[in-house]
């Protein structure tokens, strides 16, 4: 009996020495959650041109092109069912999976929950398991750098380490052109909004032009240019490249949208209409095979900004036609933060950039399957609207107790570490106590916030997600300095804030006015002729009354 305990007891230490000394396995393709299914490509299905060195399989090489060149366009969902396709044809292809991981991280952009990071790993993990090629073993090491410790590293820290890794890989492999190209995506996503030196994007900008010759087809290349000179000072730098984009990626909805970043940012209004006509018509292609009763978030990002430019032109009929269609949307797909944005800014904008104050004030959430409890910052778009129509309908009471849902929300965002949203919610705060002082008589103290509020705008730069604030800072600056009859002040405002956004139509009518109470006469002209310009087609009441001074001035 004691031999057979004893063999017994040799036997299971045996056992639990051969499993210690096993390495975990790596999870089965099976437990991913991968995405699949065929691939969707509008139109005509071109995305550019793309050549990735790799070891897998010859069969698999081409899939592989085109999933890398829906990934550079941000066709996320498309990108990862591309690189499942290779895995199909080739379960081997440790490549395939980082692609998998790459199409799960939004490099631009902060994701919500953990599934994507958790998808990540698994896949990462696998993709280390099989890979072979010293090269292929680089860049699965470099984005292993954003995944890996995530429950206990910030995103932003993550975000960071990938840059470094990506940066060994871009130096090891001097000859890799995609290696420069996902390096200068990683280093555009480290940049601090902050830095109006904009360091960061310039660097990144160089990478890209400098190849850009060698590969005048490549999406990446045209796309993240734009994001690095998606600035006021920088834009120009990035305007042969926007109005290239989308001839390079025509299948791309994000690919037709972007160049208007470029376009907003320099004022060509028509050029955005243009670009997001296209856009929103490729998004809808998409959904109807996707999804067919819902709408893409990429059709609510172009309709935000086809607002923003109609708005520019004065065309409030044009404007109004998308808030109301957007009031038809039951579902959207994917529920995030850009939904949420478009949806809270456009019928914000309206109401606001026409100086309908009541409609401001009286705006309600969208009915959307959203959860606005998770995204103050979008949230806080129609709160401050609705603070604002109120004060400057003299609701003073009313905008007092939106304002205290501001200062909520900011402190919730303050809460999670998000101070870029937090900053932007404060800036409202300031805005709406400003306007509240106005109100109250307290003209010192108005002016002073709005002035705060102005600056601490123009020392942040804007989010990708939206063309432009609701109202600028600078330009309200301006209202206030005209409203309180000093008008050479609030002419100084609106030329500072017109620098920053040109073409803004109520920034032009107002500088137009400031200009005429200050007696500058030919500057006035000036701009009532630009207005004029501007709002063509408007019935606006502003473009009325510049046809009649210019009209009794001789002008026209």
């Amino acid at each position: 009996m004691k031999n057979a305990i004893r063999l017994l007891t040799i036997l299971i230490m045996a056992f639990l020495v051969g499993c210690q000394g096993k390495k975990p396995q790596p999870p089965e393709p099976s437990d991913l959650g991968l995405l699949r299914g065929e691939i969707t490509l509008c139109g005509s299905g071109e995305f550019g041109e793309v050549s990735f060195a790799l070891s897998c399989n010859v069969d698999a090489r081409s899939t592989f092109d085109l999933a890398i060149s829906l990934l550079h366009s941000f066709e996320y969902t498309e990108a990862e069912k591309a690189f499942v396709k290779v895995l199909d044809i080739d379960p081997k292809c440790a490549m395939a999976y980082w692609g998998v991981a790459m199409s799960n991280y939004h490099s631009l952009w902060l994701q919500s929950g953990t599934a994507y990071l958790e998808k990540g790993t698994k896949v990462l993990k696998l993709a280390k398991s099989i890979s072979t090629n010293e090269r292929e073993n680089a860049y699965i090491k470099a984005l292993s750098a954003f995944y890996d410790n995530w429950k206990n590293i910030t995103h932003q820290e993550r975000v960071q380490r990938f840059e470094r890794e990506m940066y060994k890989v871009y130096k090891t492999y001097t000859k890799d052109e995609e290696a420069a190209i996902f390096y200068a995506l990683a280093l555009r996503a480290t940049a601090d909004p902050s830095d109006k030196t904009y360091a960061v994007q310039r660097k990144s900008g160089e990478i890209l032009e400098s190849i850009y010759p060698n590969q005048p087809n490549h999406p990446g290349i045209a796309h993240y240019i734009i994001h690095n000179y998606d600035y006021p000072g920088l834009a120009e730098l990035a305007l042969p490249t926007a109005r290239l984009y989308a001839q390079i990626a025509p299948a791309s909805a994000h690919a037709q949208h972007m160049p208007s970043h470029i376009f907003t940012r320099l004022g060509l209004w028509d050029e955005s209409i243009s670009s997001n006509i296209n856009s929103t018509a490729s998004a809808r292609c998409y959904s109807k095979s996707i999804a067919p009763l819902a709408h893409w978030d990429e059709e609510l990002h172009g309709m935000d900004y086809l607002v923003y430019a109609y708005l520019q032109k004065g065309d409030l009929n044009k404007a109004n036609e998308q808030y109301e269609y957007l009031k038809t949307f039951k579902k959207v797909f994917p529920i995030n933060f850009k939904v949420a944005y478009s949806a809270a800014a456009i019928p914000a904008r309206i109401a606001l950039e026409s100086r309908n104050w009541e409609a401001a004030a009286t705006l309600k959430k969208p009915k959307l399957e959203l959860s606005w409890s998770l995204m103050p910052w979008q949230e806080s778009i129609l709160i401050y609207a609705r603070a604002m129509g109120s004060v400057r309908l003299g609701h003073i009471t009313d905008s007092k107790k939106e304002m205290e849902k501001l200062v909520a929300n900011r402190k919730k965002l303050m809460n999670a570490e998000d101070n870029y949203q937090a900053n932007q919610v404060n800036i409202q705060i300031k805005t709406i106590k400003a306007w509240i002082a106005l109100a109250e008589d307290d003209q010192i103290m108005a002016i002073e916030l709005m002035r705060e509020a102005a600056e601490m705008e123009y020392n942040t730069n804007k989010h990708p997600v939206t063309p432009g604030e609701v109202i600028p800072a600078g330009e309200l600056l301006g209202d206030m300095l005209l409203q309180t009859n000093q008008p050479k002040e609030a002419l100084a405002a609106y030329e500072y804030d017109l620098k920053q956004h040109p073409n803004r139509f109520n920034g032009v009518y107002g500088a137009a006015t400031a200009a005429k109470n200050s007696g500058n006469e030919k500057l006035a002209a000036s701009y009532y002729f630009q207005l004029m310009k501007l709002g063509l087609n408007s019935d606006r009441p502003e473009v009325a009354i510049a046809k009649e001074y210019l009209k009794k001035k001789n002008n026209i």
